[in-house]
């Protein structure tokens, strides 16, 4: 796993399929600072996941939430492994909440002939079996303001799954998109993200995404857009590559 500094306050976990993002509360060597969690990677993470924080000088109980921005396996696997490590509260909206928790099987994405393919190859590296899953998930609705980064907006943005969220900071022009926004892993530019329930839908939120205007967009895969955020955002609403 890749550990990679965006901003001093954000790290990125980079994982073999999908990534997570550390933030931190609090100045740097701060005795007290807090740390929030937003995804955690495909089964097998919680482990890595708290070698990476050791490694950033920080305890692993030092993460006092893991916020997942929607059900699939290759962000919300490791979850319940790390709250066991951390004791970190797990978050996720309403409408994924029971598919984190196991007790119904999450719905499956309408593909375009040509994602077939991509997620064949993504779901190679999936471990067999089923996912270990978290005792409790405290529920979102959207809407709601968390008490971390300044004060974490919750965006709903369904239809890459129907409980998918996204997470903005405004006091810091950050905002974590989950797979609602990809980043290319071909050439890097800003995309739509793929393996929806409704690709039309998923258009439609990123342009509400670009109007937040944020400088720095965090996506559930590829490189994070560092500057001109919201233009990337408004040129991937629009199918267009920035």
């Amino acid at each position: 796993m890749d550990v990679i500094e965006l901003l001093p306050r954000l790290h990125l976990l980079r994982f073999p399929v999908g990534q997570a993002y550390v933030w931190r509360d609090g100045a740097d060597h701060a005795e007290h600072a807090e740390l929030t969690l937003i995804d955690a990677g495909p089964p097998g993470s919680g482990a890595p996941i708290a070698e990476a924080v050791t490694a950033l000088g920080r305890d692993p109980r030092d993460v006092r939430r893991i916020v997942l921005t929607h059900f699939h396996w290759d962000h919300a696997g490791g979850a319940a492994e790390f709250a066991a490590l951390s004791g970190a509260e797990v978050l996720a909206h309403r409408l994924d909440a029971p598919v984190v928790r196991g007790e119904v099987p999450g719905p499956e994405p309408v593909f375009e002939d040509w994602e077939r393919p991509l997620y064949e190859q993504a779901a190679k590296f999936r471990p067999e079996g089923d996912l270990v899953r978290p005792a409790q998930v405290t529920e979102l609705a959207g809407g709601e303001v968390l008490d971390w980064g300044g004060g974490a907006h919750v965006v709903h943005v369904p239809r890459h799954t129907h409980g998918s969220i996204a997470l903005h900071l405004p006091e810091h022009g950050v905002l974590f998109t989950g797979d609602t926004v990809a980043a290319s892993p071909v050439d890097g530019s800003v995309i739509p993200g793929v393996f929806n329930l409704d690709r039309g839908q998923v258009l439609a939120a990123c342009g509400r995404l670009a109007e937040l205007d944020a400088d720095v967009a965090c996506f559930g895969h590829g490189d994070p857009a560092l500057e001109q955020a919201a233009r990337a955002l408004r040129n991937a609403a629009r199918g267009s590559r920035a």
